[in-house]
């Protein structure tokens, strides 16, 4: 991420790595997978390792709800900026508005359009946007304004957790050394159930919830302790991992998280709905 950004504000835009192939065309409509909720337990258990904000692990309360089967895509969040979401302060939170007015943000970070045609700053140099990939390099303040325009959420982290339990930690990380977000390019049969894709890898997913220490939590002694204690305010939760992340970087209960307005991480959005 450091790379890149650094990489972004030269104006040779200079490239770590050669283009690589991308299927390019529009992204599988989303489907919606459905989540009973009920009293639920999350957070880390087990001996293997784990980050102290992990843990303990302990019980929340959900309600019904419906996950998205992908992210959102960038042809998806171009529609929002079409349609006016950057200028429509209705969507936004204050501070997220706040945000826009003064660092006068009008696109995902990296892009930039040349009259009609938009195009994006990755690590293989500028790009023609690819309308099928996941949306990244959004904060969380876009993140919710997109959602609200949808009519839809983001989900809370509890959500994700559960949504992700029993799924295999595989998808596009750092390993593939693609480091930018892939469309998924496989549809499932019509009769098929509507199944979550893209839940590790390519980018991190914004949750609604705020960074804060779990029910018992107590800070680990020394560097980890320092890493994630102090840091449990004015932060959003993301989860999922992404493009340049290492695989074995992840797990299901994998707390990640940035402050509200930071666009330099990988990171997009699921959407989540209420049932009933």
């Amino acid at each position: 991420m450091d790379i890149k950004h650094v990489f972004s504000v030269n104006p040779l835009l200079p490239a770590y790595q050669a283009p690589r192939p991308q299927i390019r065309g529009s992204a599988i409509p989303p489907a919606w997978v459905e989540f009973a909720g009920g009293l639920v337990e999350i957070g880390h258990s087990g001996s293997a390792f784990a980050f102290d904000n992990e843990t303990p692990r302990h019980r929340v309360w959900l309600e019904p709800f419906h996950l998205a089967t992908r992210p959102v895509s960038c042809g998806e969040y171009l529609g929002f900026i079409e349609a006016g979401g950057y200028e429509t302060p209705e969507f936004w939170l204050s501070d997220g508005w706040v945000a826009v007015r003064e660092r006068g943000w009008e696109a995902p970070l990296y892009w930039s359009r040349e009259s009609d045609e938009w195009s994006i700053f990755t690590l293989s140099g500028r790009c023609r946007l690819n309308p099928a990939e996941p949306v990244c390099h959004i904060s969380f303040y876009e993140a919710d304004a997109f959602a609200k325009w949808a009519g839809k959420r983001l989900p809370s982290e509890a959500e994700w957790e559960i949504a992700a339990e029993g799924l295999a930690i595989a998808g596009n990380f750092a390993d593939s050394r693609h480091f930018h977000p892939r469309a998924d390019g496989a549809a499932a049969p019509a009769d098929e159930k509507p199944m979550l894709r893209q839940m590790f890898g390519d980018v991190w997913e914004w949750t609604a919830s705020p960074y804060i220490p779990y029910p018992r939590f107590r800070p680990a002694a020394g560097a980890v302790g320092e890493y994630n204690g102090k840091f449990m305010c004015n932060q959003i939760v993301l989860r999922g991992g992404a493009a340049v992340t290492p695989a074995r970087h992840v797990r299901g209960t994998y707390r990640n998280f940035f402050p509200p307005s930071a666009r330099w991480a990988f990171a997009g959005l699921r959407l989540a709905e209420d049932l009933g």
